[in-house]
């Protein structure tokens, strides 16, 4: 008898490389972009405030789920000074 785990699992394993690439780099983009966040000590509001945001917006890009441009990861990493992604 099949499990939903072993479904998962079976569902998983038939993403394609790219995809899964693509996604690990959202999340990981998210997870550098709080953790700078937290660095500063800046909530949402405040960090949104900060950069002539909404709040949504920045809960939008902390899901990982959001489709960054070449031009806000940039005005991120001005802001933060630091760089939110670094590239081979």
């Amino acid at each position: 008898m099949r499990t939903i785990q072993n479904k998962f699992k079976d569902m998983v394993a038939q993403v394609p490389a790219n995809v899964k690439d693509e996604v690990n780099l959202s999340f990981a983009i998210a997870d550098r972009l709080y953790a700078l966040m937290k660095e500063r000590g800046l909530s949402k509001k405040e960090f949104a405030d900060a950069i002539g945001k909404r709040p949504s917006e920045v809960t939008k890009w902390l899901s990982g789920q959001h489709n960054f441009t070449i031009r806000t990861l940039s005005m991120l990493s001005v802001f933060f000074g630091k760089s939110l992604i670094v590239v081979k």
